[in-house]
């Protein structure tokens, strides 16, 4: 059994859970997530909380148990809280606007990049070095943060580019003049 999904994902208040024979659907005050279930899986909503069961103990049924129920806590996180990832911009120079839905980048090219936010997450720039993506889908939230970050990664020499805050980049010595 798995340790993960043998586990209850509890509801809190404000959330409706609507589920049909291979579909869930969890809505909150943050939004509405769908996810579809894959067989051999089973999700069951009762006295506030969801709970996932397997068919059988075939090897891909064991590895969608724990998967499934971890996506499941991830979505009533998101529409009760929110995911929330946080970049950060370093290098002379460099920096961000926000103009509408889209994000304006000047990274050091010979022309602003700009990067059009989807309606599914939102973006802040408090700072012109720092970009925050919220969202009640953390997959989404993921993936857009990693799309800004692959404009321009760090390198190591300098440490220039765009990188989550509090990620650690390793720095090299570069090269040095020898007679």
């Amino acid at each position: 059994m798995s340790r993960t999904g043998k586990n209850p994902v509890d509801l809190p208040k404000g959330v409706k859970v609507d589920t049909t024979a291979n579909k869930v659907s969890v809505e909150g005050p943050k939004g509405k997530l769908d996810l579809n279930i894959p067989h051999g899986v089973n999700v069951e909503f009762k006295d506030d909380k969801l709970t996932v069961t397997r068919i059988s103990d075939a090897k891909q049924n064991r590895s969608n148990h724990g998967t499934i129920r971890s996506r499941l806590a991830n979505m009533v996180v998101g529409v009760t809280d929110g995911h929330k990832k946080d970049l950060e911009i370093q290098g002379i120079g460099f920096r961000a606007q926000l103009q509408g839905k889209k994000i304006v980048f000047n990274l050091g090219f010979s022309h602003p990049v700009e990067f059009d936010v989807p309606d599914c997450v939102t973006a802040t720039i408090p700072t012109q070095t720092s970009i925050t993506i919220e969202g009640p889908d953390n997959v989404m939230v993921g993936q857009i943060a990693a799309k800004i970050r692959a404009l321009k990664p760090v390198e190591p020499y300098k440490g220039k580019g765009i990188r989550y805050v509090g990620e650690f980049v390793r720095r090299k010595q570069g090269k040095s003049a020898t007679k």
